[in-house]
């Protein structure tokens, strides 16, 4: 889905060139290699990585809100 952040299953955001597989599924790189990475929707990845992640954004966001860098 085009404008929808996109991640490797760890939970790194992948904003990179992207194909689609004839499955269906999104991999990184603009063509297919060995080290093409599987990548998910946010709601996609496990409940206790997204909890994780969401944590550490609201953890960055109100660091920056004080004034600190992110």
């Amino acid at each position: 889905m085009k404008g929808v952040p996109h991640y490797t299953k760890d939970g790194t955001m992948f904003k990179g060139k992207t194909h689609k597989m004839k499955d269906g599924t999104l991999h990184t790189g603009a063509t297919h290699t060995k080290a093409s990475k599987t990548l998910v929707h946010f709601k996609d990845l496990p409940k206790g990585l997204q909890k994780k992640l969401l944590v550490k954004h609201l953890q960055a966001k109100a660091k920056m809100k004080k004034g600190g860098k992110a």
